[in-house]
């Protein structure tokens, strides 16, 4: 059998999304932004896609700027914010997605000063150390909601409380990607100015994001063109990718027991692991609060890719960490974050809505026959 464990990276689409998207293709081909019939019925189903999206966040549809990915509108919101103001400090975290991560060092060359906020031994941030980061010239400050590798869940409304304590606005932007979908999302109660999410994340589509940006916050644009969403992200919109994201949304809803569902299946899968491999480790401790979906396993003295291979050959797709960055065969900058030695190969497993308890199981022998096998053939490193 074949158990995908890698839906942080990309989930399966569902079957009634593919045929959304298709009939959107066939049918709404016209340009949302033309005047005549077939336009304004674009526009029309634009509007839905919007309002499904809103819904899954507890927002407004007016609220809700679709982009090109979940990088897009991280982008957005984060570097749209600090272009925005004539301040030229900025505050991260340092176990952020490489979107914002490196969105941050861009602004570096440019000009701007950043503060990166490391995490503690459970791999989440502290309000205390983001608030002991600001600066006068402080004017944006980013932290995600859940860690792409380690699945930790950040304190972002203990954070957002921590930042009205300033006595100045200072924007402060959300990674969402990895929560919205499989645990529901409240935007309302996170006190982030701008939340970014993704399809694909979800069972969407690829090529569509959207961020959510509370009414009366500004962002200067990433580029110009025609005007379109708000004259924030100017182009024809990606109208059969809205309408995928827009069943997306609504199909993660309503399965209001996902996130149960699936941490079950995490747990299930540690348990097992970690029985059968008494000297793997997981990346953060399990009491740490985190996201059900991503289980972060450490493997001291063995690296990670051909542990990868070893378990593709056994029907298991996983990954090292991040899709956008292992091919850098270095270890993850997260797992810098966190102290793990260079010695340590770190694998991710991913869960989602359609995982299985056979495709847990499954994963679970074949990363104790893959490991086996690697510490035949593979000199353990120092």
């Amino acid at each position: 059998m074949i158990a995908y464990l890698d839906n942080a990276a990309s989930t399966q689409p569902l079957p009634e999304i593919i045929a959304a998207v298709a009939q959107a293709m066939r049918e709404q081909f016209a340009n949302p932004s033309s005047l005549h019939g077939p336009g304004a019925a674009a526009a029309r189903t634009l509007a839905t896609a919007r309002e499904q999206v809103a819904a899954l966040v507890h927002g407004e549809p007016e609220e809700i700027v679709f982009t090109g990915s979940g990088t897009e509108a991280n982008a957005l919101g984060f570097v749209g914010a600090a272009r925005a103001s004539r301040l030229r400090h900025l505050v991260v975290s340092s176990i952020e997605h490489a979107a914002i991560f490196n969105s941050a060092r861009r602004l570096a060359e440019q000009g701007w000063q950043i503060t990166e906020v490391p995490p503690a031994a459970d791999g989440r941030v502290t309000a205390e150390e983001v608030l002991a980061a600001i600066q006068p010239e402080t004017s944006t400050v980013a932290v995600m909601l859940v860690n792409n590798e380690i699945g930790t869940v950040q304190p972002v409304a203990d954070i957002a409380r921590a930042l009205r304590t300033v006595g100045r606005k200072i924007h402060f932007h959300v990674d969402a990607v990895q929560f919205a979908g499989i645990v529901a999302l409240d935007v309302r109660t996170k006190g982030a100015d701008t939340v970014a999410i993704s399809a694909h994340k979800l069972h969407g589509p690829k090529g569509i994001g959207a961020l959510w940006l509370r009414k009366g916050r500004t962002l200067a644009p990433l580029h110009g063109g025609g005007g379109q969403e708000r004259d924030l992200r100017s182009g024809t919109e990606n109208l059969p990718a809205a309408v995928g994201f827009g069943v997306a949304a609504t199909a993660a809803r309503a399965d209001t027991a996902a996130g149960t569902r699936v941490a079950g299946l995490r747990d299930r899968f540690e348990t097992l692991v970690f029985e059968k491999l008494p000297h793997a480790a997981p990346a953060v401790p399990l009491t740490s609060i985190r996201a059900p979906h991503i289980a972060s396993v450490l493997l001291p003295g063995l690296p990670a890719e051909p542990v990868l291979h070893a378990l593709e050959a056994r029907g298991v797709l996983a990954s090292e960490g991040a899709a956008c960055s292992t091919r850098t065969h270095e270890q993850s900058r997260v797992l810098r974050a966190l102290g793990v030695p260079t010695s340590t190969g770190g694998l991710r497993f991913s869960l989602s809505r359609l995982t299985t308890p056979e495709e847990v199981e499954h994963a679970a022998s074949a990363l104790t026959e893959a490991v086996a096998e690697i510490q035949r053939t593979v000199k353990p490193r120092r």
